[in-house]
């Protein structure tokens, strides 16, 4: 299997499976002497870990990494940095159903046809459960580039949205409920509407925003490697995301040039950020601004229409543990993506002149 790897100077090389021994990652690239908060990195994992709350899945797992190579006495050493998280909580007879079905909208029925044989335990590695790899590398690419804020929380959870851009929000307040939304009331009326779609054995998608603040001027790779190009493959590569959009994004296809135009303030700086803190393909210096739907989750609780390996009809009803609405738990996986091509760009950059 190809495509395990992200990043060209700070870079991700991920492995392992939902229901195996444990899940890890080799980071090359990350320079030398960076002295790492390792607490800070086991708080993210905190924040993505299962079982946090009534609205996750209720799959119990510690989610606590063991580095074993790339520190020493608390610094990098400039080589891999290798680490593991052990799975501890797999019930893997909840799948032995869907051993010779497909889930519809699942990553299934693609994986049997690719590679005729695929791991049915909780997804095996088209799992979510990877990410938790990715929250490490972020976790430590945040530590790279500390000057640059990266807030994420939940916009939108099915029909329920917040109407007020990120400006006029509170963002401190995005841990302060389980839906990691920064407005109290859509909070409670998003976690009321999770607990009911669960009720029913079904799914629910959402919205997962993100603001990049203290972003220098100058990160990015123009032809092909614009740094909003970067972005949307780092999100798109998340698992359940079904569209990415920066700045303006849709919306500015409806509006004249001379609407849409970022005008300059004496120093450089834009009146406004339709661009979204990105010009062909550079950062501005302004606030880099996006958005990243998510589909609800395949997995339903509930009897569903199917076929098995040979294409007859079945009818199925899910088990196990599984996220009703995965955007609570996505807030940590975007932000961590979001400093990954951060870290990545800011490495490279050294490159560009003298």
């Amino acid at each position: 299997m190809a495509g395990n790897t992200f990043g060209t100077v700070f870079r991700l090389t991920t492995f392992g499976e939902s229901h195996g021994p444990g899940l890890g990652g080799v980071i090359d690239g990350c320079p030398a002497g960076l002295e790492l908060d390792l607490e800070a990195i086991q708080k993210e994992l905190d924040r993505r870990r299962p079982g946090q709350s009534a609205i996750v899945t209720q799959r119990k797992e510690p989610d606590q990494v063991t580095f074993y190579s790339g520190l020493f006495e608390g610094r990098t050493t400039g080589t891999p940095i290798g680490f593991v998280i052990p799975n501890t909580n797999q019930k893997s007879k909840d799948y032995s159903d869907m051993a010779g079905t497909y889930r519809p909208s699942h990553a299934d029925r693609v994986y049997d046809r690719k590679y005729g044989f695929r791991d049915y335990r909780g997804g095996g590695r088209s799992s979510a459960r990877e990410t938790v790899c990715r929250v490490v590398a972020g976790a430590i690419a945040k530590q790279l580039v500390p000057e640059v804020e990266i807030s994420a929380y939940v916009s939108q959870v099915g029909h329920l949205a917040l109407e007020k851009p990120y400006q006029e929000l509170d963002l401190s307040l995005t841990e302060s409920n389980p839906v990691r939304c920064p407005d109290p009331e859509m909070a409670a009326q998003m976690e009321s509407h999770i607990k009911a779609i669960r009720k029913e054995g079904d799914t629910v998608g959402g919205v997962v925003d993100c603001v990049i603040r203290n972003v220098p001027e100058g990160l990015g790779e123009p032809v092909f490697d614009k740094l909003h190009a970067r972005l949307g493959q780092a999100m798109l590569s998340i698992n359940a995301v079904k569209g990415f959009e920066y700045g303006s994004g849709f919306a500015g296809s409806t509006m004249k040039g001379s609407a849409h135009n970022d005008a300059f303030n004496t120093d450089g700086s834009t009146r406004t950020n339709y661009s979204g803190g990105v010009q062909g393909g550079i950062s501005n210096g302004m606030d880099i601004y996006f958005r990243v739907a998510f589909k609800p989750v395949a997995t339903l609780l509930q009897a569903y229409d199917t076929i098995d390996r040979e294409g007859n009809p079945r009818s199925v009803q899910g088990k196990g543990r599984h996220d009703p609405c995965v955007v609570p738990r996505a807030v940590p996986i975007v932000e961590a993506m979001a400093a990954l091509v951060i870290a990545d760009f800011h490495l490279l950059s050294r490159l560009s002149r003298i």
